[in-house]
């Protein structure tokens, strides 16, 4: 007889997850909090020996820590939580019934033992990328989490407190009792004196194991591109390029790369708070797409990640749309520029016009030249430039940007300075490099094109100097063989754009009202005007996620993804700025002067 295809229960994580929370909560609680007197359970306990009863307790404690840690993993299928919580639900059903008598309790932790097993096909995630930051982090978040619950263990004896202990000899005795030392608490009660130990002990230990375990597992990096896979990517450019203007941002090295099985089609994409967050189209021959976004796809599932993609074009998100039952949503418009009709000329162009004019006359000159043509002593002076101008310490970028500058794999990169001698050396030479005020630095878009990965300059400088950049280059554009620029992205283009017009909706209009806001702290707004000023062609881009309730942690993946959002400690940053083989300088796609 042919076998029947096991029974698909998804919705057993979530319950699984929310049942473990519940559990280590309770089991939290119970080990904190001294038993009612007078009950029954507690004449039980009080026949067992006490130093035996304080380690059921407090091995209660540390279970629970665990089950609560686990909950979340456990909701995103994770194999590894699974099998620990399958060993822990046992132990904590015995301690339940031997050692407390709680039989309600230890029959619901085997229920769920019980249910997890039975399951057990629908916990199949493997471990998420990482790398040793987590020991920190969990060292960090931990030992709050020990200090919390061991002065809430100190504290809840008051009765059998000998003395009045101060607020700081409290705190001595709950950081002593993690390193498994006697503090200056002296309690009149030999049972609570071990159970008071035991726990801070168990949480002290708890602590040093788990640490040491993510310290001393091997190191995977969360993302790397290896030098054979970018000859791969790049050999794909070569032939495919032109039909993505972010296509050469998969070469960021700070990314994996997912191929599609016959090798010909390549997904770039970084795993950022359990997303699993790809940029752009899918790069190579368009005909392989669909074999990469299912392995793509398939990889997410494997992980339990959410699936997700950023800026992808019209044609792209049909394709993810059709192959992966996921949805698009577009989030604003890509500004392109075909340099055989652009023109300082006319009314429309006057105010670019005028404002180039007067740079100009300020004493600013540009150049534009291949990054091939330029030494070492250039590059590494432009570098420079670029990073004391960059606005914050965190390198953002992720989608459109390259995170690096002067690479030799990167030599038909091109970029635009703008040089103006200092006003201390005015009637003077300049020393070398003094003179640069502005950089744009942009990327390969095929044969014919270019892709602005790179805006920045000095604060100092004279407004408009950003406008004398991008009309220089795109007048020194056909020169370089270049007949197409993409420039900055405008997020939400068309709601600025028709939510000032008349007759808009009160829908659109209330939506236009949220933008302008909120364009006080991003660069919404104004970046939609700065590039309207050079009449571009608008190619709308989407975002490509399962569903609408995944679109908050999508967004906030993004912007993780981006360093808009550092997740760090004020010391000790989430993601160490990684240099490539010839030295960095990555920024903002969309800076803009203030």
């Amino acid at each position: 007889m042919r076998e029947r295809p096991p029974i698909s229960r998804p919705w057993v994580p979530a319950v699984a997850g929310y049942a473990s929370l519940t559990i280590g909560i309770l089991d939290i609680v119970k080990a904190v909090v001294p038993p009612f007197r007078g009950t029954r359970v507690s004449e039980i306990a009080g026949l067992l020996p006490g130093t035996v009863t304080s380690i059921a307790q407090a091995a209660s404690l540390v279970m629970g820590i665990l089950l609560v840690m686990l909950a979340h993993a456990l909701k995103r299928r994770k194999v590894r939580a699974w099998r620990t919580v399958v060993l822990l639900l046992p132990l904590s059903a015995l301690i339940e019934l031997v050692h407390m008598h709680r039989i309600v309790s230890a029959a619901i932790s085997l229920v769920v033992f019980a249910v997890l097993v039975a399951n057990r096909r629908e916990f199949y995630a493997l471990s998420d990328p990482r790398t040793r930051w987590r020991a920190v982090w969990n060292f960090l978040l931990m030992f709050v989490l020990d200090v919390a619950i061991g002065w809430v263990v100190v504290n809840t004896h008051p009765h059998t407190i000998v003395g009045d202990p101060s607020l700081g000899e409290r705190l001595q005795h709950v950081l002593l009792g993690l390193v498994g030392l006697e503090g200056p608490v002296v309690y009149s009660s030999e049972r609570t004196a071990d159970l008071v130990y035991f726990s801070l002990t168990g949480l002290g230990l708890l602590t040093a194991v788990t640490t040491a375990y993510l310290a001393l597992r091997p190191e995977k990096p969360a993302a790397e591109l290896s030098p054979e896979q970018e000859e791969a990517v790049r050999d794909m450019l070569a032939r495919h390029g032109a039909r993505d203007s972010l296509g050469y941002f998969a070469l960021r090295r700070d990314k994996s790369v997912i191929f599609s099985p016959s090798g010909k089609a390549a997904i770039a994409y970084r795993v950022v708070a359990g997303v699993m967050l790809a940029s752009g189209d899918p790069v190579g021959d368009i005909e392989a797409w669909p074999g990469a976004i299912r392995r793509f796809l398939d990889e997410a599932k494997r992980h339990a990640w959410v699936p997700a993609v950023i800026g992808c074009s019209e044609a792209g998100g049909e394709i993810w749309t059709r192959e992966g039952d996921l949805s698009a949503l577009e989030i604003g418009d890509e500004a392109v520029v075909e340099t055989a009709d652009f023109t300082l000329q006319g009314r429309a162009m006057r105010n670019v016009r005028q404002m180039v004019n007067r740079i100009e006359r300020a004493g600013y000159t540009c150049r534009v030249r291949r990054v091939g043509t330029l030494s070492e002593a250039e590059k590494d002076l432009i570098r420079k430039a670029a990073d004391s101008w960059r606005g914050t310490e965190t390198e953002r970028g992720f989608s459109m940007a390259l995170g690096r500058f002067g690479d030799p794999a990167d030599d038909e990169c091109v970029v635009v300075t703008a040089h103006r001698a200092p006003e201390s050396s005015e009637g003077g030479a300049a020393a070398p490099g003094e003179d640069i005020r502005a950089v744009l630095h942009f990327v390969p878009w095929g044969p014919d094109g270019i892709s602005l990965d790179l805006m920045r300059r000095d604060r100092d400088a004279d407004p408009g100097l950003n406008e004398l950049l991008i009309v220089k280059a795109l007048q020194a554009a056909p020169e370089l063989g270049v007949d197409r620029v993409s420039l900055n992205f405008a997020m939400f283009r068309a709601v600025l754009a028709r939510g000032e017009r008349l007759g808009a909706g009160p829908v659109l209009r209330a939506w236009h009202t949220v933008l302008v806001f909120l364009s006080r702290w991003f660069q919404i707004e104004s970046l939609y005007r700065f590039n309207a000023k050079f009449h571009p062609l608008w190619i709308p881009r989407f975002v490509v996620y399962p569903a609408a309730r995944d679109l908050p942690r999508i967004g906030i993946a993004a912007l993780q993804a981006e360093a808009f959002i550092n997740v760090a400690l004020p010391g000790i940053p989430f993601r160490r700025r990684k240099r490539s083989r010839a030295g960095d300088a990555s920024g903002e796609r969309a800076a803009l002067p203030h």
